[in-house]
């Protein structure tokens, strides 16, 4: 089971920019967005994270799972978190301002 998420599409770069004003750690290439994707679960829905096998490169993230049924339900909720976040740039930019300090950034 795999996902993929372009850090290189013309919204995500913008979104990129707002987070960055933001927090100076957080330029969003593929390996700052593998940060926030892996911190934000940890924080909300941690067993998404078991398993999984993250790939991030220059201009894209993936993530990969091992093929189960389980495995796919939470490849599917990662997908829905990541899209809720990509599309709600207030909350996004609200989340990252206030735990920007605490991620891990490239």
């Amino acid at each position: 089971m795999c996902i993929s998420f372009e850090a290189e599409d013309p919204k995500v770069m913008a979104l990129g920019e707002k987070l960055y004003a933001l927090c100076p750690d957080a330029y969003m290439n593929a390996y700052n967005w593998d940060a926030l994707f892996r911190y934000y679960p940890e924080e909300h829905e941690p067993d998404i994270l078991e398993g999984m096998d993250p790939d991030p490169e220059a201009g894209m993230y993936a993530a990969h799972w091992p093929l189960t049924p389980e495995n796919e339900a939470k490849a599917k909720r990662f997908e829905e978190i990541i899209r809720s976040l990509a599309e709600d740039a207030e909350t996004l930019c609200r989340f990252v301002q206030e735990n920007g300090g605490e991620i891990e950034w490239d």
